[in-house]
Parts: structure tokens; C-alpha cells; sequence
């Protein structure tokens, strides 16, 4: 049975995330045994689940969607903001003469150090710019020199796969030679640990499993240590940037006209395709091949990233490049259901858009996953129409005399191979990485607006979850007892959009002067008792000064634990590999989802018939964070805010798992910044020095908001709450 209950005026929010030992049972909202109807609970999702896309219904909606996603994708590749475009310094050497193109050899430096190497395929015979097409290749074995081999182009062959014995060896190479031979500039480069992108080996970039102690340290850290994940470094972000600067070769390039540049790849290639296409504006017409699909997202590291695909999908990703045209491939493989699930919905998009014919599907559930002759021809035919090449339709490849790997192979003695797999240069490339990045940011702080748009729209990104889409909430009363002075409710506060529920506890005094206090802490709503489960004293303070006090179980707080005890190891999804993007960037941190439940219960008491005057919030004992991080996206809900941070640090974190982990946490400013994104509101901050507090301060000197900020000089629930009295009496 549902019960309307109409919530007091005011709010102050109390925290305590360190749980302490109960030799009691504290009061429950819901039988013993049971835990909350909360959709948290259910398996965690991977990235073999289910990724369906709904359209919006107006191009505005849309737009406003596609920017937060794109920000999104910005944040969890470590490109907000963009690293720094240092020279590219390219080489292009051992020019291989055919009768109808050129092949170079290239390599250059996306980061000083940092090589990117790759073939340049040029078309000969031909005047004018020319358009030019990238092509990322994807996880065929040995990448760009992929050889099928006489018996597997047979194979190939006889399923009507491929058509020449020479050229149907290598896919990758057929695709480049057509292109160029069609009047483009072909750009065909390495993925990470592939041919002769050897800096990040194989086994790292694509075969990572166990965490490396060694490279799990707080500073000079590795890939995919805890300390990469809270700094948003990646394989997939480094494999992005390689991406965007290979198109930046590309441009430099004198005989390639900008305004017709392509991109095309096939499955972790077709992945690259889509990312770049939704990221850089500069891509005008895009063809990944069997990748796009709402079931398998893709399964390598180099394709996964934290908090990536957190709430959408590569539908949705594929989307975002729409209007332009956007051509694709189905095969039996995780692509096999497009034609049904993922493309009409595209198709939906792009009419919104006034463009319904710039999105095309060539179903191919005949073959295996792929990038065959078949497959090329509806690339070939997409890239002539929308290039505008101006060929004879229909377009048919030509066999070609294929590249040895010695011919292809960048590295010679003239041009000698940096050292392979050097871990203190992986350590030094994430170092600059960062250091550039910290660099930008503090550029961006001498201004609120900018500050706001750079550090909050990446703590938005991070979290998951702002006031704004916290969803509709409502009351559920399981009990209600009358005291001599207050009445104590028990009962659920159930967040219907989102299909959360938590358990929560109100002290109501019959003089309520309008201000709430809401208690929360590691033993959830529990932590309002005393031994023998009478309400604590200095609470009932609270209450005779005419305050309600209030408890609430927080996600795998309380009620939430069917054991009892205290969550010390988040969950992971069932993938053994010990890479966090494989959990989070499906699912949100159980430290975001703590952060969402405190704007659930502001949102349920704002949103009341008797709405609140004024919301305070109160963290101490370990809650500072998750106060922090969910007043930075409460966008004013709390008048102000009283915390203890005991010096937390996300920089600080060394396990992926540990209940506080939150990719991106370290990079934006850590818990200070968290602070500073909630000026010009009243703070009271205890735990910090002035100097681990300055960027805090710093902020509020720039909203002209100082004397809103109080540095409390003693930790501890007393000072809190003596700053708290004299606050609400």
C-alpha cells in the first residue's frame, strides 16, 4: 500500500561511510531476510548484454542527447579535454611504384615519442585534391600484414568470400589498393601492438588479464592500474588519439582535399570508425563494417573503456554521426539481428533528420564476421556516391600484386624501431599524458563559467546522474509509532524512474520549525540508534530544537545487505580479465549509485506538496566524497553543505574494486573540485588544510562567494554539528 506523506520544509543530510561494529538490531523497514525490489541488484551488465536505442521524437531532443553522449565518450577516453596537438613529425619513405598507385611507408608521433606508423596508399594518373579515406583494420592476425594464406583464400574463395588467389589473401591491403585506385588517399595504420606498432605490445594492448603490482602505484602508474582508470587513461583512449591524429596526417597531406575524408574499418576497426565519426566533425562519410549491433559491444580492451557505455551503446554511438552518411555490414556473427534491432531505429534518426537515404545496411548473415570482397563492394559503392568519385557503378576490384611484409614494414635500418614493450616508457607516456592534461585544466579555472564547463561537465559525465534526471520518487509507509514529542515513520522512498528503493527512517517533532535533518552513514539509517534502538541523544537535540531527523540505507548499505555486513569488494561482471572498463563502463560505481541516492532523497523532499525552503547536507566519518560528488550535480538543490573529508583522495585508491573507486575521480581536481562545483552555496569543510582545500577556495574567491566557505578547524561530529545548531535553530 502506497502512502502520500507530505516531508518538512528543510533538509540537512548526514554522512558516516566508515560502518562500526553493532552489537544491536536496528529497527527495519522491510521483513528480516529481505532486501529492497531495487533493479541494482540484478546481474551486472556486459558487454555481451542488450543495447537497444530508443529515438528521440524532435531534432532538439536529440541534439541536447547526442551532445551529453558525445561529452560522455569525450570524458571516458581521456580526451576532456583534448590532449595537446604536439608536431606530428612524419616520415614517409620507401615509395613502391604499381601502374595505377603509389605505397609509402609512414610513421609519426601522435604524442612527443609515441609512434604511429602505417601504409600511405596514393592513386596515380589523376589531378586535382584528392579525397581521403583512413582505415583502422581491426583484429586480423598480424593487422595490417594479414596474410589468408593459399589455403585460407581458398576457403574463402569457394564460400564466394573472395575472388583472386593473390589478392584475397590480405582484405586489409584489397581495400586500400581499390580505394586509391578510385581516386583516394589511403591512410591504412596500426592498431596498438599490431605489425609494427610495437611501443604497447600485444599481450598489454589487446591480451591484458592480471593486474600488474608493479605498475599499480600512485604515481608513475600503468595501463590499466587503478590510477589510470581515476585518471581516464586507456588503451582505447590512446588507440582514439592515434585515431584523431592520424587524421590530422591525413589533412597535412597537400593532395588531399578536407572536405571529403572518409574512415572506414571492420570489426574493432569498424569499432574506430564509429567512435571517430562521433567525435571528430571532420569525418564526412563512414562505413564500419560488422560492428555496429545492440548485442556484442566489442570485446577487446582496446574497444572498452570505463564508463564508456554506461547507460547507451553503439547504436546510440553510430547514431551521432548522423545526418552524414553512414553505411554498414551484417554477418553471422553478434551483427546477425541489425536488420531488425539497431537499424530501423537509425533509420529513425536519420529521417528525423531530414536524411533518411544517408544510412545504409548490406546485410551479409551468410558469412561469417568479416570484411570480404562481398562487404567491399557495398564500401567501394558507398564511398563513390558520397565522395562524390564519380565512377561507373557497378564498382569491381581488380586483383593486385599484394605487399610482403618486408615491404610494408616501416622500421629498416635507416629507420630503426623504437624499443618494444618498455614499461618506464608506458609509465612515462601516461605521466605526460596527465601532465598535459593538468596543464589544460588549470587553464580553464579563471573563470566559474569555464571551470563549470570543463571540470562539471566531466564530474556530470563521471557520475552518471544530475538533479535534473533523477526521476519521479515517491513515499511507501511500512510503520508509524507515536512518540511523546515526535513520531517515528518507517518505511521506503522509491525512485519509480529508475526503479530504485531505499529503505528510510523519519523523526518528525510535533514543533517541526521546517528543517530536516536526514542521517546517513556506512550502517545506513541504523547509525540514528543508540544501543537498545533508542533514537542517539545528540540527535534528539535536533528533534527538541524543533528539527526532524532522518535516516536512509544507501545502495548496499542496511537493508541492502542480506548478510549483514558492511560492502568492503565491489562486484564484477564475469569476464576474468582484470580490466575495470570490462565491469564499468557498463555499470555504474557502487560510489556513483550512493551519490544518485542522495539526489533521489533530496529530489523526494524538494518535489513534495509542501516543498523545502532550504536543504542542507552533512557528510562526516567517510562520507565526505559521496556528498561531495553528489552536491557538484545537484545543481543548487542544497542551500548548503557540512562536511568532514578526513583528507579522502580518489588519487589515493590502489584496487579497482574498493567500494570509493571512481574512474575519472582523481583527474578533475579530486574531492576539492567536487567542492568547489557546489559555489556559491554555504560549505563547511572540516579534515583539510588550507592548502589541500586551495582549489576550493579558489573557486569561491572567483564567485565572489568567500565568506560562504568555512574551513573548520577540528575534525569530528561534534564540530559539525555545533556548526550545524547554530545554523537551522
Amino acid at each position: 500500500m502506497t502512502t502520500k506523506w507530505m516531508l518538512p520544509i528543510s533538509v540537512v543530510v548526514f554522512f558516516l561511510l566508515s560502518p562500526r561494529e553493532a552489537t544491536w538490531a536496528a529497527p527495519r523497514v522491510l521483513p528480516e531476510g529481505q532486501v529492497p525490489k531495487d533493479a541494482r541488484l540484478q546481474p551486472l551488465k556486459d558487454l555481451d548484454g542488450y543495447f537497444p536505442f530508443t529515438p528521440p521524437t524532435s531534432p532538439g531532443d536529440w541534439s541536447q542527447r547526442a551532445e551529453t553522449v558525445r561529452r560522455q565518450l569525450l570524458v571516458a577516453l581521456g580526451l576532456w579535454p583534448m590532449p595537446s596537438r604536439s608536431p606530428l613529425n612524419p616520415v614517409i619513405h620507401g615509395r613502391i611504384d604499381r601502374d595505377d598507385y603509389t605505397v609509402e611507408k609512414v610513421y609519426f608521433e601522435s604524442v612527443p615519442g609515441f609512434f604511429v606508423t602505417g601504409s600511405l596508399y596514393r592513386p596515380k594518373g589523376k589531378t586535382g585534391k584528392y579525397p581521403g579515406v583512413l582505415c583502422p583494420h581491426g583484429h586480423w592476425n598480424n593487422g595490417r600484414f594479414v596474410d589468408f594464406g593459399e589455403d585460407g583464400v581458398k576457403k574463402e574463395i569457394v564460400q564466394g568470400a573472395e575472388r583472386f588467389d593473390e589478392g584475397g589473401r590480405s582484405p586489409l591491403q584489397s581495400r586500400c589498393v581499390q580505394l586509391a585506385r578510385m581516386g583516394c588517399v589511403v591512410f591504412h595504420y596500426d592498431m596498438l601492438g599490431y605489425a609494427d606498432s610495437v611501443q604497447i605490445p600485444m599481450e598489454i594492448a589487446h591480451g591484458f588479464k592480471k593486474q600488474r603490482p608493479e605498475m599499480n602505484t600512485i604515481e608513475n602508474w600503468g595501463l590499466f592500474s587503478p590510477q589510470a582508470e581515476m585518471h581516464l587513461q586507456s588503451v582505447m583512449g590512446l588507440q582514439t588519439w592515434n585515431s584523431i591524429r592520424a587524421l590530422d596526417f591525413l589533412l597535412q597531406l597537400p593532395d588531399v582535399d578536407g572536405e571529403r575524408i572518409g574512415c572506414t574499418g571492420a570489426s574493432g576497426g569498424g569499432t574506430q570508425t564509429f567512435i571517430l565519426g562521433a567525435l571528430d566533425p571532420r569525418v564526412k562519410v563512414a562505413f564500419p563494417a560488422v560492428m555496429v549491433s545492440t548485442a556484442m559491444q566489442g570485446g577487446c580492451t582496446c574497444e572498452n573503456a570505463s564508463l564508456l557505455r554506461v547507460d547507451t551503446g553503439n547504436i546510440e554511438f553510430a547514431a551521432m554521426f548522423a545526418p552524414k552518411p553512414l553505411g554498414m555490414t551484417s554477418a553471422n556473427d553478434w551483427t546477425k539481428e541489425m536488420a531488425a534491432k539497431g537499424f530501423p531505429e537509425l533509420k529513425k534518426i536519420y529521417g528525423l533528420l531530414g536524411a533518411p537515404e544517408n544510412v545504409s545496411l548490406k546485410r551479409g548473415e551468410h558469412f561469417d564476421h568479416n570484411y570480404n570482397y562481398v562487404s567491399r563492394a557495398a564500401m567501394y559503392s558507398w564511398m563513390n556516391k558520397h565522395l562524390k568519385l564519380g565512377l561507373k557503378e557497378p564498382i569491381v576490384e581488380p586483383d593486385y600484386r599484394r605487399l610482403t611484409q618486408q615491404e610494408m614494414s616501416v622500421w629498416d635500418a635507416q629507420h630503426p624501431a623504437p624499443k618494444a614493450g618498455d614499461l618506464d616508457w608506458e609509465r612515462r607516456l601516461l605521466r605526460h599524458l596527465h601532465d598535459d592534461a593538468q596543464r589544460q585544466l588549470a587553464a580553464e579555472r579563471s573563470a566559474p563559467a569555464e571551470f563549470r564547463k570543463m571540470y562539471g561537465g566531466a564530474v556530470e559525465a563521471i557520475v552518471g546522474r544530475t538533479a535534473r534526471d533523477t526521476g519521479t520518487s515517491e513515499w511507501e509507509m511500512a510503520q508509524k509509532e507515536e512518540k511523546d514529542s515526535w513520531l517515528e515513520m518507517r518505511g521506503l522512498i522509491r525512485n519509480r524512474t529508475h526503479q530504485e528503493e531505499l529503505p528510510a527512517v523519519f523523526f518528525h517533532p510535533k514543533n517541526w520549525n521546517g528543517t530536516t535533518v536526514l542521517w546517513l552513514s556506512g550502517e545506513g539509517k541504523a547509525a540514528l540508534y543508540a544501543d537498545g534502538g533508542a533514537l542517539k541523544p545528540e540527535l534528539q537535540k535536533l528533534l527538541a530544537a524543533g528539527v526532524t531527523v532522518a535516516g536512509v540505507d544507501l545502495f548496499q548499505q542496511g537493508e541492502f545487505r542480506s548478510d549483514g555486513q558492511p560492502l568492503l569488494k565491489t562486484g564484477r561482471v564475469k569476464n576474468p580479465r582484470e580490466a575495470a572498463a570490462y565491469t564499468f563502463g557498463y555499470n555504474h560505481t557502487v560510489f556513483a549509485q550512493r551519490a544518485h541516492d542522495v539526489l533521489t532523497v533530496a529530489q523526494f523532499i524538494k518535489t513534495n506538496e509542501r516543498p523545502s525552503k532550504r536543504l542542507f547536507a552533512v557528510g562526516v566519518n567517510g562520507a565526505g566524497p559521496i556528498l561531495a560528488a553528489a552536491r557538484a550535480v545537484a545543481e543548487g538543490t542544497f542551500d548548503g553543505a557540512l562536511l568532514d573529508t578526513g583528507g579522502f583522495r580518489f588519487g589515493k585508491l590502489l584496487e579497482i574494486h574498493d567500494p570509493n573507486f571512481l574512474p575519472g575521480g582523481a583527474k578533475y581536481g579530486d574531492v576539492p573540485a567536487l567542492l568547489a562545483l557546489g559555489a556559491p552555496g554555504k560549505l563547511w569543510v572540516a579534515g583539510e588544510s588550507r592548502e589541500g582545500l586551495s582549489l576550493t577556495a579558489e573557486q569561491y574567491r572567483a564567485a565572489g562567494a568567500e565568506k560562504s566557505l568555512t574551513l573548520l578547524a577540528d575534525s569530528g561530529q561534534k564540530t559539525i554539528l555545533d556548526a550545524l545548531m547554530s545554523e537551522v535553530k
